[in-house]
């Protein structure tokens, strides 16, 4: 649903909330390299304070459980990549959540580069988890993303 493979995100599914956020990481090939091996090794959300149980190099049908620590709490999201895309100017990955996750959605990381500027990429489709308490908490689920994704675009540089 993210389509991390596409340059140009194209509608979907309508019953998620959409976002897509991009940040320039750097220039050149030395940060281009480096970035584009650290997204498939999690470096997005573990530079970002997730710890996430198999930071090995992604790939298709992997179950990972990512966790959030915040304020003394544990919050576990089990997720399973769907899609890797490794480019010449192009490498990230998405992931779907399962049950169990606070939220039901999609997220990518993606970092693209156009001559020598280097950027990342996130998207996301995300509705209320079918179970409580998340599904009540959802409203403030967003806002917590909205400041995640803040962290994801500096965790690269």
């Amino acid at each position: 649903m993210t389509s991390p493979h596409l340059d140009q995100w194209p509608l979907s599914d309508l019953k998620y909330r959409r976002s897509e956020v991009t940040a320039f990481v750097g220039s050149g090939d030395a940060v281009w390299e480096r970035v584009a091996l650290e997204v498939l090794l999690w470096k997005v959300k573990t530079a970002s304070g997730f710890v996430v149980d198999s930071p090995g190099p992604v790939s298709p049908g992997d179950r990972v459980v990512v966790t959030a620590r915040l304020c003394g709490l544990s919050v576990v999201e089990p997720v399973e990549v769907v899609d890797v895309v490794q480019e010449p100017d192009r490498s990230g990955f998405s992931y779907r959540t399962r049950p169990g996750h606070p939220v039901d959605g999609e997220e990518a990381f993606l970092v693209h580069r156009s001559g020598d500027e280097v950027h990342l990429t996130i998207r996301s489709l995300t509705r209320a988890a079918p179970q409580q308490p998340w599904r009540l908490l959802f409203p403030l689920l967003l806002i917590a993303q909205r400041i995640i994704q803040r962290r994801y675009l500096r965790a690269l540089r």
